[in-house]
């Protein structure tokens, strides 16, 4: 079975720990993440600016990189849905259709990779820590990923989840829609960031670096010490505590 590894463009620039955590994770059950070097973005910035010709050309390099792989994993629920925006891309072009549509089927985000692929629901970590977790708008609304990270962050020992009020709002970043709307977007942060700051929480967690990154520069604007993680950050740091114990 060859899974491979889709890193997107934030956790690829700026949170490499993140691909790191998930490659280390999959490793404890056999997975060994391949690398297309040539993968490039998504294409999801063009898409959402109607550049469609353009996103067509991101979307081949992708179709191209991960043609042979019999899964794809994803630590983002936006970039993964991207994906699902391919068949349409190519509804006129039988060939690229083709690849479009099985690259979707074969694509999964992260926690659904670990959950439905792999049975995984519990890899034994310890995280004595109050969390609060934030579900992003594609991973949640269009994924559908709900329950998957509920799954794994209530395994977890000694974390207590903490819920969020108004989870389900979002943080405002919404890629080309924090540039082109900045005041509202940053009204929409400081409102989540201050229900995050109403849980108490020590720790936000989520699964979406975009989103993630949004959140985090708000709570650093106002120094508050709430720690910011991708949820394979924080199982990956609960296993490597669980066998220091």
């Amino acid at each position: 079975m060859k899974v491979s590894l889709f890193i997107t463009c934030l956790s690829d620039a700026i949170y490499p720990q993140v691909g790191e955590a998930m490659v280390r994770l999959l490793a404890r059950y056999g997975i060994q993440l391949e690398f297309p070097a040539v993968q490039t973005c998504c294409g999801q910035p063009s898409y959402n600016s109607g550049y469609w010709e353009e996103t067509r050309t991101a979307a081949k390099t992708l179709l191209e990189a991960f043609d042979d792989s019999d899964f794809v994993v994803s630590p983002s629920g936006s970039c993964t849905y991207m994906i699902h925006h391919y068949p349409e891309l190519f509804k006129d072009d039988e060939y690229w259709l083709e690849k479009a549509q099985r690259l979707e089927e074969k694509t999964y985000e992260f926690t659904q990779f670990l959950v439905q692929v792999l049975g995984v629901t519990d890899m034994g970590a310890v995280f004595p820590h109050k969390v609060t977790y934030h579900p992003s708008c594609h991973g949640s609304r269009l994924l559908g990923v709900k329950d998957e990270p509920m799954q794994l962050l209530s395994s977890v020992q000694g974390l207590e989840l903490v819920p969020l009020p108004f989870a389900e709002d979002c943080c405002g970043f919404g890629g080309t829609f924090a540039v082109k709307m900045p005041d509202i977007s940053g009204a929409m942060v400081t409102e989540k960031a201050d229900h995050i700051l109403e849980t108490e929480a020590s720790v936000l967690v989520g699964l979406d670096m975009a989103c993630l990154m949004n959140i985090a520069g708000n709570l650093r604007y106002r120094n508050e010490p709430v720690r910011v993680m991708h949820l394979a950050e924080l199982l990956y740091e609960g296993v490597i505590q669980h066998e220091r114990r």
